[in-house]
């Protein structure tokens, strides 16, 4: 295992895995700049998942809880770019948390996957702040049983893909480890 380096947090940064992989920690961690026990640092959470059940509510009220007071939320299920525009204004690290609820939000609003996904790489473009990027690895498991299913995992792999290829850090997390699948080093100046 490669060690994940104490410096800055690079431009865009990609944190991937399982269902309960630690992968939110590690990127909120990331985030406030508490992973390597500094005090938390003011950050922006752009939510993308709606409390649609008891499930989803207790699951959101826990992140809530975990992140504390320091962190701006901004809740917005579709309109990815526009809500990392409107998170550059505040000036401070970024945490997208998950593409993979946005994936479902789009698929299921019907919406243009590769469209959305070109509108949120484009606002990145000359970001001012770090930003993060938490996505579920959903390619390592069973053959989903539905043409739905399926299709929602090959899509959720093609997300993956072109985030990473745009991301100049990215991190794989297992059973709460992480592990550097990429590490782009920042243009000298």
């Amino acid at each position: 295992m490669e060690h994940i380096p104490t410096y800055s947090l690079p431009p865009v940064s990609l944190v991937l895995g399982g269902a309960r992989s630690g992968k939110s920690s590690h990127a909120e961690k990331l985030v406030s700049g508490t992973l390597f026990g500094a005090s938390p640092q003011p950050a922006v959470y752009i939510a993308t998942g709606e409390a649609g059940d008891i499930e989803m509510a207790t699951r959101i009220m826990a992140h809530r809880a975990r992140r504390g007071g320091a962190w701006t939320t901004i809740e917005e299920p579709l309109k990815l770019a526009t809500a990392l525009e409107t998170a550059a204004a505040h000036g401070q690290p970024v945490l997208v948390d998950c593409l993979t609820l946005w994936l479902s939000n789009l698929m299921h609003a019907g919406a243009d996957v590769d469209e959305a996904t070109d509108e949120a790489l484009r606002a990145l473009d000359g970001y001012g702040t770090p930003v993060v990027f938490v996505s579920n690895e959903l390619g390592l498991g069973l053959v989903p049983e539905t043409p739905l299913g399926r299709s929602f995992r090959d899509a959720m792999g093609r997300m993956n893909m072109r985030v990473a290829e745009r991301a100049d850090r990215v991190i794989f997390m297992a059973a709460g480890l992480p592990l550097l699948m990429k590490d782009r080093p920042a243009p000298r100046s």
